[in-house]
């Protein structure tokens, strides 16, 4: 127990201010929806096959200024986002009317802030530096339970540690973490395997990383250049025909050396706030090449797309989204007072043991 319980403090000190800021990030993200305070911000979602389509048509009509990406308003968000080639964005109504334009992610708290909860503002690297911070959380749930079994006896569960000192922050992290462990165990789960994909085949099993990778791959198409005039129409129509129950979610034009169009739709039973059910055109003539029907993909892969509706409460209304509060909340005041006791005792505590060690001398 002791290694246990000095393998817990000193890697808790050093990535505990990573954890902090993941947790109380992702609480803000949770309601993010609820904050981002623009016109038609809480317009009721329209899904209107004409309606979509006459919006496709005005936001693509100039080549020269139509977005990459069009993601449609949702059931709690009722405004469209456009993703432009050079980085900038904008949200506009579900007619099309542009709302606000940005430059930047720093002009958007939504943005900046979803940036620095997925990647640390570091790209790939702080993407990958916070899979193995939840792959270390883990390890921190695990072992802080069976460190807390040694004082269980004393639990008393407290938001806010009686005092800020070193004993009452220690006693008030165990019994904070163990209320907040099973809640914890999911978020660093569900956040470890989203970035690490091998990590699927320890619960999915061994072939589930290889099933998810097919499964989510584009199509094979030619590699055509983006015509100048594309019949919006008929790709919202084809959609709507093939799933006529199914919410249309996005809508981007080749990137990356691809020669595709893709339209993704959400089917009632998806949990993904943009689903997996896709449609892939032609670049050049608008042709369908693919359509891919998420309720016929693999279980593995189905569980898988359940994975990041969890971890950001995108699934159980409001009273799901308060409990994933209360675990980011926690998570954020458990890494914060970890690392301030461990880096920064009191200067009290200081002597004490400055005292103790020249009476053992």
């Amino acid at each position: 127990m002791k290694t246990l319980d000095l393998l817990h403090r000193w890697i808790g000190g050093v990535i505990g201010l990573i954890l902090a800021v993941l947790g109380f990030s992702g609480a803000l993200l949770l309601h993010k929806d609820a904050w981002i305070l623009l016109p038609h911000a809480s317009d009721v979602q329209v899904q209107g096959t004409g309606v979509i389509a006459a919006t496709v048509e005005r936001i693509m009509a100039d080549p020269a200024t139509r977005p990459e990406m069009i993601t449609f308003a949702g059931p709690d968000f009722g405004l469209n986002r456009l993703r432009f080639a050079d980085g900038t964005g904008a949200y506009t109504d579900q007619a099309g009317n542009l709302v606000t334009r940005w430059n930047s992610q720093w002009e958007r708290p939504e943005l900046w802030l979803f940036d620095l909860h997925h990647h640390l503002f570091a790209g790939d690297t702080g993407e990958t530096v916070i899979g193995v911070a939840a792959i270390a959380g883990l390890f921190f749930v695990i072992s802080g339970i069976l460190l807390w079994t040694r004082t269980r006896k004393t639990f008393e569960f407290r938001l806010v540690p009686k005092r800020i000192s070193r004993p009452a922050i220690l006693r008030h992290h165990r019994d904070l973490g163990v209320v907040a462990a099973p809640l914890l165990i999911l978020a660093f789960l569900t956040g470890a395997i989203l970035v690490f994909r091998p990590m699927a085949a320890l619960i999915l099993g061994p072939t589930a990383p290889a099933q998810i990778d097919a499964s989510l791959k584009a199509p094979k198409a030619p590699v055509v250049r983006l015509a100048a005039k594309h019949d919006w129409r008929a790709i919202i129509e084809e959609a709507r025909i093939r799933f006529t129950d199914a919410e249309i979610r996005s809508l981007s034009v080749p990137r990356q050396g691809s020669g595709l169009i893709t339209l993704r739709m959400k089917k009632s039973d998806e949990w993904l706030p943009n689903g997996r059910t896709t449609l892939w055109f032609a670049a050049d003539n608008d042709r369908l090449v693919k359509a891919r029907d998420a309720s016929r993909l693999p279980e593995a892969v189905k569980i898988y797309n359940m994975l990041y509706p969890l971890h950001a409460a995108k699934v159980g209304g409001l009273s799901y989204r308060l409990i994933m509060t209360f675990a980011g909340l926690a998570l954020g005041l458990l890494g914060t007072l970890t690392t301030w006791s461990f880096w920064f005792p009191r200067k009290g505590a200081a002597r004490s043991v400055s005292r103790l060690a020249g009476m053992q001398r």
